[in-house]
């Protein structure tokens, strides 16, 4: 038996799941924009109390890595690692995509399709990669931006399933495709990680808690602020 604490931070979405094994003992998790600081550590509180579970019981903490958002990227991965230096418990890092992946195959049946999850990276670029149905990479992650041609070579093969918060950048290019479907009901949730981290857990498949940092994939570049009277 194993209990995992898993934070998902890497979008919009502030999402914190309580898990002993493969069964969910709690979740929390809200997609208000920019509130990821005032939250998780809420989260985090409100699930152990819920539970009646201490902290301590805990086996390992799981962490978003990304690709995705700078700022919460950054916010998850400090609490997950305070939590594991606190703690004294092994740190896994999950690939963002990759979760995703594995909660939209959930809303879906068949042996034969590819799954896309795709990070919205700002103007007009995604993050995405390719997962089979078994969440095996098919093509390894990419900052793109969406063509005409995007796609078409998996696209020809099988059928491939879009979800996440850049599939709208998606959606009016390859859309009209007839292998091409779009999971509108998917919804980003640490509890997608939650199988992962448990085969990471059993493979002892850690981190080194004081070296690891998010997978940003882009440099952060902050922006200017407007000064009065200047163009």
């Amino acid at each position: 038996m194993a209990k995992i604490l898993c934070i998902e931070s890497a979008t919009q979405v502030c999402s914190v799941t309580l898990a002993d094994n493969n069964t969910i003992i709690a979740s929390k998790e809200s997609n208000i924009p920019n509130a990821h600081s005032e939250l998780l550590s809420t989260f985090v509180d409100e699930i152990f109390k819920e539970s009646d579970i201490n902290l301590n019981e805990l086996d390992a903490i799981a962490v978003s890595m990304g690709p995705g958002s700078y700022t919460g990227l950054r916010i998850g991965v400090s609490a997950a690692k305070g939590l594991c230096f606190s703690l004294e418990k092994p740190l896994i890092s999950i690939s963002t995509l990759q979760s995703m992946a594995a909660g939209m195959s959930s809303l879906t049946k068949g042996d034969d399709v590819l799954y896309c999850p795709l990070i919205d990276a700002r103007r007009m670029e995604v993050y995405s990669a390719l997962f089979d149905a078994q969440n095996k990479e098919e093509r390894g992650i990419q900052a793109e931006i969406i063509v005409k041609n995007s796609f078409q070579e998996f696209l020809t093969k099988s059928k491939v399933y879009f979800a996440g918060d850049g599939a709208e950048k998606c959606k009016e290019i390859v859309g009209q495709h007839s292998n091409a479907v779009f999971l509108d009901e998917f919804k980003m949730s640490s509890s997608s990680m939650i199988e992962i981290a448990l085969k990471k857990y059993n493979e002892k498949d850690f981190e080194n808690v004081a070296c690891f940092e998010p997978y940003y994939l882009k440099d952060f570049i902050a922006g200017k602020p407007k000064v009065k009277g200047l163009k």
